[in-house]
């Protein structure tokens, strides 16, 4: 098992920063100049661009900027200081992260709470009209844009039925100060009547839109794999000696679907990440992806390629989770990878 983690970290690490020059090249693509940004529209002096422009260290070879970034994020774990803000790049991400995390890990709670028995029963029932069903919405579910889906459920629960808000986090009823960023928690905390269904209600759609995409994968994943295992030798056996329907699936063959099934639920990680970008900018929602829009926008690079950093390395650490995951569940990968 040790030799197994040592191959699987020997693969993330030049990962990583092969992640660290895209990330300080892409926003260096764009058109624009941040210090010009930063005026806006008061302007400013040749004098006073040049001085900034070699305070950001923005006037040196880009080569030369990347190899200071790099020394410094390696020797003192820095990703730099916002341009516009002035306040570190770690705090301001560790800051809003919690509101994604909230964010992404309701939406994969829905996302695995549905996906999993719907793909479950759908493969139990081939070719039913549940097994149609099932699939002809995954198919809807995966091909639907989140902005499309986020604004239809916008103007027809929030705009028309009233029963959901539109935007934010919570009601601005209520105030207290953040213990653990998690609103969630927070709200029930803070001991304020009414706190935390109000957290509630403003988590149910932008979860529901985050959600949809990965119910849908994980739904036609499990019913992939579960139609494959159903059919191997030692299912046949199981059923053939008598034991029930729900030990041979339970016991015998959801086991084995789930190593396919975990494999798609830990790369759905970077969809809820991609996915959260545009769900929190419709709803407001002042986690990590709308700081990134609002951050590429301002040409905040710091921000930018710290943020693009940070969280490929949240992304690439449940990818490795997930790999040992692997080892645990079926020691025969450990052996063969």
């Amino acid at each position: 098992m040790f030799l197994y983690i040592l191959k699987k970290l020997g693969v993330v690490l030049p990962t990583f920063f092969g992640v660290t020059l895209v990330a300080f090249m892409f926003i260096r693509i764009l058109p624009g100049d941040p210090v010009l940004l930063m005026a806006g529209e008061r302007g400013m002096s040749e004098e006073r661009h040049a001085e900034l422009m070699a305070k950001f260290g923005f006037d040196k070879p880009v080569i030369l900027q990347y190899g200071s970034y790099l020394v410094k994020l390696v020797t003192e774990g820095d990703f730099g200081t916002s341009i516009v803000t002035k306040k570190p790049v770690l705090d301001e991400f560790m800051t809003l992260f919690p509101a994604t995390v909230e964010l992404s890990f309701c939406a994969m709670i829905i996302a695995v709470f549905f996906g999993l028995p719907a793909g479950m029963i759908a493969a139990t029932r081939r070719g039913s009209v549940f097994d149609h069903t099932v699939m002809t919405s995954a198919l809807v579910g995966y091909s639907m844009p989140i902005f499309w889906w986020g604004l239809l459920l916008i103007i027809f629960f929030s705009g028309i039925l009233g029963w959901t808000p539109v935007s934010g986090r919570i009601s601005f009823l209520y105030y207290f100060e953040p213990v653990t960023g998690f609103m969630l928690i927070d709200s029930l905390l803070s001991g304020q009547e009414g706190a935390f269904s109000s957290a509630i209600s403003h988590l149910i759609l932008p979860a529901i839109v985050l959600g949809t995409i990965p119910l849908a994968v994980i739904a036609r994943q499990t019913r992939s794999a579960m139609l494959e295992v159903l059919s191997e030798d030692y299912v046949r056996t199981a059923r053939a000696k008598g034991l029930g329907p729900q030990r041979v699936i339970g016991l015998h063959a959801l086991r084995n679907a789930m190593i396919p099934v975990i494999t798609v639920i830990g790369l759905q990680v970077g969809v809820l990440f991609a996915g959260a970008i545009l769900t929190e900018t419709i709803f407001s929602w002042p986690g990590i992806g709308k700081w990134m829009i609002d951050s590429i926008s301002r040409r905040d690079y710091s921000a930018v390629q710290g943020g693009l950093l940070l969280i490929a390395a949240i992304i690439m650490t449940v990818n490795l989770v997930v790999d040992l995951l692997y080892g645990l569940i079926n020691p025969q990968i450990r052996h063969t990878d």
